[in-house]
């Protein structure tokens, strides 16, 4: 797949190539590597710049790819002229030149019809640095961009860091002017097969073979270091760095812990975002949310899948049936689009009994979420730290409500709503006088307990 976008690029069809895959993944050896040594040999005349984090590993790719000329001259029929052949710029026998540079190295003398750049930062402490980060988007926009002739070919590669690094502003600057490019965004694990370019099932991870690279292996290793800092597992590898704190919800809001309270010192939530259209490739998600004696809230359970209908019926009722909920949050609009009476039934069958109360949907999402967003903003939400959801729970609310996905944020809004209505109003009940109309005292507090039970 990448060696298809790769030859687009070649070919003219894509003039802008942005790709974002994870450490590890062999982007380096066909982008910075094999790619220019094959563009070169098809075109003659070209002038590529390559461009890395650092000169030295600039000159570190330059002088592999030099070298891989060399060796391969039968093969690509042009080899490296006699005059030329540092390692950083070189230039061929067909009448090419190659020059590689460090980002915030000038480029002067030197046009390109092809130009790479190869992780423009060197570390996470660079990509957070604003100042960094502003210093290599001007570089990208006065020294590389201009370096390039009229209808040259860029291709930018990235393991994401930061929301604001290279590849965040230039997505936003291209969308913001309407040119096109090419965007391959391979995450390390995969979210389903909608999502995908690579049409993986949910969970599967990158290059998941045990008899080869077993990149996979090395994949599940990282995840599981990184069990404790979802945030870096996120930005790279899987390309969706989160901001250090969101403008609605705050990272500090999130607390992680190792271990629940016990199940019957909680009370207990639960709420659905339903996605109804089959195939739409929308997320269903069920969240379970505890409130323990002191009011603290915990993310106790959450199931998120692209699914159809059974499924998530049926992953519904195994929830209830686990957790026995107090009551259960969902949206009036949704259960009328045909699942409603399936979904009941399937409930009576399994004897997952529990109360639902339906909530009008608005088209602001962030008021819809209001409620949850009070509970957790004196309490903290507290999130098991090696909970599967975790990450993608944490960054889908840091970027709410500007993120592509909000599934995660619909369900636990409308827990949120749920718990608002059924403690409003509640509290130490003033003693009431004795009754006129004959009533016993069994009478009268048998209908007292019908009143708080309805």
């Amino acid at each position: 797949m990448l060696i298809g976008e790769l030859e687009a690029v070649e070919r003219g069809e894509t003039e802008i190539l942005l790709i974002e895959m994870p450490p590890g993944s062999a982007k380096s050896t066909y982008v910075n590597y094999l790619f220019p040594t094959w563009a070169i040999a098809r075109n003659k005349g070209w002038n590529v710049i390559s461009a890395s984090h650092s000169s030295e590993l600039a000159e570190r790719w330059g002088r592999r790819t030099r070298n891989l000329v060399s060796e391969a001259r039968p093969v690509l029929g042009y080899g490296l002229a006699g005059d030329s052949s540092a390692a950083y710029r070189w230039a061929t026998t067909n009448g090419c030149e190659y020059y590689a540079v460090g980002v915030g190295v000038g480029i002067m003398g030197f046009r390109g019809d092809l130009g790479i750049i190869d992780d423009p930062f060197g570390s996470r402490e660079d990509a957070e640095s604003r100042r960094i980060r502003d210093r290599v988007w001007e570089w990208y926009t006065s020294d590389f961009s201009s370096r390039l002739k009229p209808g040259a070919r860029r291709v930018i590669m990235h393991q994401r860091f930061h929301e604001d690094d290279l590849a965040g502003r230039l997505v936003a600057q291209l969308d913001a002017i309407g040119r096109p490019y090419r965007r391959l965004k391979v995450r390390a694990e995969s979210l389903g097969r909608e999502s995908d370019p690579l049409g993986r099932p949910i969970g599967t991870m990158l290059w998941d073979d045990p008899t080869g690279y077993d990149y996979g292996r090395f994949l599940r290793d990282r995840k599981s270091e990184l069990a404790g800092d979802p945030r870096t597992w996120q930005a790279l590898y899987q390309q969706e760095p989160t901001p250090d704190t969101g403008d609605y919800f705050k990272r500090e809001w999130l607390i992680p812990v190792t271990q629940l309270p016990p199940k019957d010192s909680l009370r207990i939530y639960g709420g659905s975002d339903y996605a109804v259209t089959a195939g739409g490739g929308d997320y269903t998600v069920h969240a379970v949310l505890g409130i323990d004696p002191d009011g603290n809230p915990w993310v106790v359970d959450l199931w998120r899948k692209q699914a159809a209908a059974d499924e998530w019926v049926d992953a519904f009722c195994d929830l209830v049936i686990k957790w026995k909920p107090m009551g259960w949050a969902e949206e009036s609009g949704q259960i009328k689009s045909g699942v409603g009476p399936f979904l009941l039934r399937e409930m009576n069958a399994r004897n997952a009994f529990v109360a639902r109360e339906q909530f009008t949907p608005r088209a602001d999402k962030a008021v819809m979420a209001q409620s949850f967003r009070g509970l957790i903003a004196t309490k903290g939400l507290r999130i098991l730290a090696d909970a599967p959801y975790r990450a993608d729970l944490e960054a889908e609310m840091l970027k709410f409500p500007a993120g592509v996905h909000d599934d995660q944020v619909d369900a636990l809004g409308k827990i949120g709503l749920l718990v608002d209505k059924m403690l409003s109003g509640q509290g130490p009940s003033a003693e009431k006088p004795k009754a006129r109309d004959g009533y016993s005292d069994v009478h009268r507090e048998h209908e007292e307990y019908d009143v708080l039970t309805i």
